[in-house]
């Protein structure tokens, strides 16, 4: 998708074909939203639609234990060559009265350079009062805290936490099913049609949480990078020769490669920037050098 913040990384780093010269920011992975879909492009269900497996074949496919009407996860890749918009998704309980969806989602560092920034949560002390006045001046920038994040480190966004992606980032984004942001400072440019971006500020100020200060990069939790109850991710460095499935062969996954390559039981081939929904009983994928892959699954609340 072109964003006025993108690139071409999706091309150079990752072989894929973009249509025009524009900067693309977002690579949709894995996608169940109305107007954009996932499509499967081999085996039995080759041309069939994320959506159509979901509402069809759920139990076949994905095992039992899920009831949403729709695939929930949404699965990115960006490339930010500026600094994204300071923003924040809705919480679940705040949502609704918003008209939106609530969104909380992590990220996974895939390629940082020298001096690249993150910007999560206030500076300490920074209050409500405070940053409604820092809006009015067009000195947001000043409230939010920042980080100089590293490749392979990760960090958690949970609904609420006031965040924005800096220049200089590859990032693979593994959230809910939503689509809500609101922006609240926009580093005062214009958009691709040379207009500013809409911002939402009194959204905003009803979505952030006040009391979420400095936070930092994630500790990993043995390989558990991130752990919640819309989603769990891990990291796991793999030798050639091993192989990777499901934690829970009744339940599906979806894997990331980070680096090196993985092969199918069918003789597909994986590489850095493929995502792999493995279906629930699927075969493990084996490594075919040295890799790193990210494991995604939603955990199972019934068990």
């Amino acid at each position: 998708m072109t964003r006025v913040w993108g690139g071409r990384t999706l091309e150079t780093k990752y072989r894929r074909s973009l249509p025009d010269e524009q900067p693309y920011g977002e690579s949709w992975e894995l996608v169940d939203r109305p107007a954009e879909q996932s499509i499967v492009n081999d085996g039995m269900f080759a041309g069939r639609s994320l959506h159509d497996l979901w509402t069809e074949h759920r139990d076949e496919v994905f095992g039992d234990g899920f009831d949403s009407d729709r695939f929930p996860l949404l699965i990115k890749i960006l490339d930010a060559c500026d600094d994204l918009s300071i923003q924040v998704h809705p919480p679940a309980d705040v949502a609704p009265s918003l008209g939106g969806e609530p969104k909380t989602e992590m990220w996974y560092i895939a390629g940082a350079e020298p001096g690249a920034r993150l910007y999560a949560g206030l500076k300490r002390g920074v209050t409500r009062e405070q940053f409604r006045e820092a809006i009015a001046s067009g000195m947001v920038a000043d409230c939010v805290h920042d980080i100089e994040p590293r490749a392979g480190e990760s960090i958690f966004i949970p609904s609420g936490r006031l965040h924005a992606i800096g220049a200089g980032l590859l990032i693979f984004e593994i959230q809910q099913n939503s689509d809500t942001t609101f922006r609240v400072f926009d580093w005062n440019r214009p958009g691709l049609d040379g207009r500013p971006r809409a911002l939402h500020v009194e959204e905003s100020l009803r979505c952030i949480d006040f009391n979420d200060h400095e936070p930092g990069m994630d500790d990993p939790r043995g390989a558990t990078l991130a752990s919640c109850p819309h989603f769990e991710v891990e990291k796991l460095a793999l030798p050639a020769g091993s192989a990777v499935a499901s934690p829970d062969p009744d339940r599906f996954s979806i894997v990331a490669v980070v680096a090196g390559a993985l092969r199918s039981i069918d003789g597909r081939s994986f590489h850095p920037g493929d995502f792999v929904l493995l279906p629930r009983n699927s075969a493990a994928l084996d490594t075919t050098a040295d890799s790193v892959v990210l494991r995604t699954f939603v955990p199972n609340q019934q068990r």
